[in-house]
């Protein structure tokens, strides 16, 4: 019988207990070591390192949680210059660059999610999984693995996973927020990653086409509030589609309804010992003969603020923040933020989700607000009004192309 219960205790160590830190080192693993399921680890998506040339992409099966991720980089006889992003193209690492025999270290938390729920007691109402979109089907974000995604250029010596034990930053919203899963689009959401240490991690939980209705309803709430602890922080940005009176089911009215969902969403947050965030919707890319942004959001924007006013909330004012921006660069330049080479007016290409990310983190830390204090140390500042010159931006674009306009549009 003790020899029965060592062995039952010695099953579960092995298989359901993650290690305290599970360590790859990618200089003894070749082309042949693949992501498998029986494996847990491995190179994925039929790539892996050949000197630098291509995008690489490496998972390993953990549970649903928040990971401390650190990684070793460079090369002894060559320069390296290592972008890294994790699950569906989020931003962590950007262009660290290391001399020839130069080895960094670098470390950030990537936050790994499934659809499960806990289910609810029998008669209840709820369910047992997050009611995802098929546009979501194969997507890294609700998998079983977390997911690295190394540069053209990058040399990766090792990889190491440990459980994190930190604050987490969730955000609800639409397709402005959520990880695009392929270029060229891109939302600020993905790009906050960049901004923030490896002393919080940051759970983007938006996704295109979202309302606050569809967002309860389809029970995305229901997953986050699963996970809130206290400490926690939530960042709420929807307005893009609830304005749509054409779509009756989610349609909320400015000054009625889509501020009582707000302040449901606020009371949630509060109750599970979260600090709430209110983000305005940013604009469209719509110039009037002035060359001024028009406004195409009514009176959402001044809805968002006055709810943040009347409940003591922090608001990002990024409706405020894209105008500045795009009327910085003008009617001829601005579409150089957008997807689809710029035929898009609503939804935004690296670039523009870079600056949008970067006018949050400094909302942020112009308010004081404590989560700034968990932004990276060396971050400058950043005026939209003055975002700098295009030219400069150089991020690795990611494998994975689709001209499909993502839901909502």
């Amino acid at each position: 019988m003790t020899r029965f219960i060592f062995a039952l205790l010695a099953f579960f160590a092995v298989n359901l207990l993650p290690a305290s830190i599970r360590t790859f080192d990618l200089t003894k693993l070749t082309a042949a070591d693949t992501f498998t399921a029986e494996r847990g680890y491995g190179f994925d998506l039929g790539t892996a390192p050949d000197d630098g040339r291509s995008t690489f992409f490496f998972s390993v099966t953990v549970p649903e949680g928040n990971w401390r991720v650190t990684v070793t980089l460079g090369d002894p006889a060559t320069a390296s210059v290592n972008t890294v992003k994790a699950e569906s193209r989020r931003l962590m690492l950007e262009r660290v660059a290391t001399a020839p025999g130069e080895i960094v270290t670098r470390t950030f938390v990537v936050n790994v999610r499934n659809r499960a729920l806990v289910p609810p007691e029998k008669n209840a109402p709820g369910g047992t999984r997050v009611l995802t979109n098929d546009r979501e089907e194969g997507s890294f974000t609700w998998d079983d693995k977390l997911t690295l995604e190394f540069s053209p250029g990058a040399r990766v010596r090792t990889i190491a996973l440990e459980a994190a034990d930190v604050p987490t930053v969730y955000l609800a919203g639409d397709s402005t927020v959520t990880d695009q899963r392929w270029e060229d689009g891109a939302s600020w959401g993905q790009m906050l990653t960049r901004f923030f240490g490896p002393d919080v991690a940051i759970a983007n939980h938006a996704e295109s086409g979202e309302t606050l209705k569809s967002f309860t309803t389809g029970l995305r709430l229901a997953k986050v509030l699963e996970r809130m602890r206290p400490g926690d922080w939530f960042l709420i940005q929807f307005g893009h589609n609830d304005q749509k009176q054409q779509w009756p089911q989610t349609y909320a009215e400015a000054n009625t309804t889509y501020q009582a969902w707000l302040r449901a969403f606020i009371a949630e947050a509060r109750r599970h010992g979260a600090t709430p965030v209110l983000v305005t919707s940013p604009q469209r890319r719509s110039f009037d003969d002035q060359g001024r942004i028009r406004n195409t959001h009514g009176d959402y924007p001044a809805a968002v603020r006055a709810v943040a006013a009347e409940e003591g909330v922090a608001l990002v004012d990024l409706e405020a923040a894209s105008r500045a921006l795009y009327e910085a660069l003008g009617p001829a330049q601005s579409p150089r933020l957008f997807a689809n080479g710029g035929k898009d007016a609503t939804h935004h290409n690296n670039l523009g989700a870079y600056l949008l990310a970067q006018a949050v983190a400094q909302s942020l830390r112009d308010q004081h607000c404590p989560l700034a204090q968990h932004l990276v140390g060396d971050l400058p500042p950043f005026d939209p009004a003055h975002p700098g010159n295009p030219d400069d931006f150089n991020l690795p674009a990611s494998p994975q192309h689709s001209t499909v306009a993502p839901r909502g549009n």
